[in-house]
């Protein structure tokens, strides 16, 4: 029988476990019976916390999503726009960074079928054009982007993006050949040399 913990506690044991889920297992796989095993307590005391599946899943991705959103910005900085293009799409497309990736998918198919979901989606990825948008702005001030349209730029990035980690999901070309559109279709957009966002700093 598990042991009786302060309800943070327990609140906090139940969302890392449907972290640990999430990660391992896609955000299809937190369910009541998964997080209960995860956790190592019956279901009904993760009922209990947590009443609303769909509210823990949709803050279940929250908090991944957004963990990944602030390593990003700060592994980026605030140094001039071109390097710190050039680092947000190296560490985005960077080896090793599928399960997180794959939970965007999984985001967009079961917001579908739930609100709540798709609201926390929506928000991050309006997070996630915030941040390219400001340093696109940025890079065309400095003018090192030549471009007059950064929003339809930033927009274009993250479809390229998505679409890569959709293609990774099913094994669909290789993981440098995936890299390779999305860098040269932004240095085209960009008006940028061919490798300038994928040479060393």
């Amino acid at each position: 029988m598990p042991s009786r913990r302060p309800p943070a506690e327990r609140r906090a044991e139940i969302a890392a476990a449907a972290r640990a889920v999430a990660l391992r297992e896609g955000l299809g796989a937190v369910t009541l019976r998964a997080v209960a095993a995860e956790t190592g307590v019956a279901s009904g005391l993760v009922a209990h916390y947590e009443p609303s599946m769909e509210t823990l899943v949709a803050r279940t991705f929250d908090e991944l999503a957004r963990a990944e959103l602030d390593e990003v910005a700060r592994l980026a900085g605030d140094g001039p726009a071109l390097g710190r293009l050039r680092s947000v799409l190296a560490t985005l497309l960077a080896p090793g960074r599928d399960d997180v990736s794959s939970l965007w998918a999984d985001a967009w198919s079961l917001g579908r079928r739930s609100p709540t979901l798709a609201a926390a989606t929506r928000s991050l990825m309006g997070e996630w054009s915030a941040l390219a948008d400001e340093i696109l702005a940025a890079g065309i001030a400095e003018g090192a982007f030549a471009t007059a349209t950064p929003e339809l730029v930033s927009l274009q990035m993250f479809a390229l993006l998505d679409s890569t980690t959709a293609y990774a999901l099913v094994g669909y070309r290789e993981a440098s050949e995936r890299s390779a559109v999305v860098f040269t279709s932004m240095e085209t957009a960009l008006g940028l040399p061919a490798g300038a966002l994928t040479e060393p700093q």
